[in-house]
C-alpha cells in the first residue's frame, strides 16, 4: 500500500466547490450534470481528488453521502480501457449492492462508450458469467467474493491486469469470516 488517507466523520455540508475542479474527463461531469449532481459533498471533495492521484483511500460516512460515487468517479477518470482486460474490481457482500453499484458504473459511463461493466454474484449460472469473460471481457467487474473466486480460480477471469481493487462495505467483508477466502485470492 503506497499511501492511505482515512477519512471520517459526518460528512452532510456541501462545499462551494464543483465537480468541475477535480478536472475530471468531460464525459464524466456531462453525466454527472445528467445525474442534477452540481457541488460535491465533503467526502467526495476530501477523497475524489486523493483517489486520483493513485492514493489509497479509506472512506468512512453515513449512508448517503456519496461514498460510492467516490470511487465510480476516480475510477472511471483513471481507467484507460484495454480490449480483453478487466481493469477495475469492485468487491462487496451482497447481490442487491453490486446490482446497484454497477448500475452507478453504467449511469456515470454512459458517455464513455468505450467502457464495459459486469456485475457477478452467486445465483445465477456461472455459465453466462464465463461467456460474458469469454466474448464480451468488460473493463469493470463488480461482484460477491464467492463468484469472483470461483470465476478467478476457474481462469476465466483473470485478476493480473486490475489496476484498481476496491472493497466496499469493508468492514463487513472482513468481519464475514466466508467472504475472507475470496477477499485474498482477489488481492
Amino acid at each position: 500500500i503506497k499511501y492511505i488517507n482515512h477519512f471520517q466523520g459526518n460528512y452532510a455540508s456541501i462545499h462551494s466547490s464543483g465537480f468541475r475542479d477535480f478536472l475530471l474527463k468531460p464525459e464524466l461531469l456531462r453525466a454527472i450534470i445528467d445525474c442534477g449532481f452540481e457541488h460535491p459533498s465533503e467526502v467526495q471533495h476530501e477523497c475524489i481528488p486523493q483517489a486520483i492521484l493513485g492514493m489509497d483511500i479509506v472512506c468512512q460516512a453515513k449512508s448517503g453521502m456519496g461514498k460510492t460515487a467516490v470511487f465510480v468517479l476516480a475510477t472511471l477518470q483513471q481507467l484507460e480501457p484495454v480490449d480483453g482486460e478487466v481493469s477495475v474490481l469492485v468487491m462487496c457482500h451482497t447481490r442487491e449492492l453490486a446490482f446497484q453499484i454497477s448500475k452507478e458504473y453504467e449511469r456515470f459511463s454512459k458517455y464513455l462508450s468505450a467502457i464495459k461493466v459486469a456485475v457477478f454474484f452467486g445465483g445465477m449460472p456461472i455459465k453466462k458469467d464465463e461467456e460474458l469473460l469469454r466474448t464480451n471481457c468488460p473493463h469493470i467487474v463488480v461482484g460477491t467474493p464467492g463468484r469472483t473466486l470461483a470465476l478467478a480460480r476457474s481462469g476465466k477471469l483473470k485478476l493480473d491486469k486490475i489496476k484498481y481493487f476496491v472493497l466496499d462495505e469493508c468492514d463487513k467483508m472482513i468481519g464475514d469470516a466466508g467472504m475472507l477466502p475470496g477477499i485474498r485470492f482477489s488481492s
